[in-house]
């Protein structure tokens, strides 16, 4: 039992020392590899410095532009509003002129119209009602006159006549 309690107590202190190597292996690398990063990290510092101390210089010296920038837009935009609104209330008061101009237009043409029919009824009355009297009168004495001649000249029917009278009449 005890050259396997030797066997064994030098097993485990060969995997003990190899276990220490292993640890020291990796502690180096680790040191190595930390010792690579730090050095990146410092180049990348200094190169970056520059460049961010350069965007803060540039930042703040655009900064006040954007500000006047962003209120000379804000004051376009307001003025543009007002403009707008102005030419909305133009352009009501000219359509609203417009309107009634055309409302007027219309009731004058309105009127004219009723004048112009009037004076043709009254034309009607006073100038072709007595043409039409007259042409009925003439018509009347030519109806006589062809009368007169058909009854010295032939001896109709009274039937024929009648007929006569009525399509002249017509």
């Amino acid at each position: 039992m005890q050259t396997s309690i030797v066997i064994f107590s030098i097993v485990a202190a060969i995997a003990l020392v190899v276990q220490v190597a292993i640890l020291i292996g990796l502690f180096l690398q680790v040191k190595r590899t930390t010792e690579s990063v730090n050095r990146m990290v410092t180049d990348l510092h200094t190169r970056i410095g520059p460049i961010l101390t350069r965007t803060q210089i540039l930042l703040d010296d655009t900064q006040p532009k954007i500000t006047a920038l962003v209120d000379d837009a804000s004051h376009v935009v307001y003025l543009a509003r007002t403009q707008a609104q102005k030419m909305d209330k133009v352009f009501t008061e000219a359509s609203d002129r417009l309107r009634g101009q055309l409302v007027r237009a219309d009731r004058i043409l309105t009127g004219t119209l009723e004048a112009v029919e009037d004076a043709g009824t009254q034309v009607r009355r006073s100038f072709l009602g007595p043409v039409q009297k007259a042409s009925a009168v003439v018509q009347g004495i030519k109806v006589g006159l062809d009368f007169l001649r058909s009854r010295r000249g032939k001896k109709e029917s009274f039937d024929e006549r009648l007929e006569q009278e009525d399509e002249l009449f017509i």
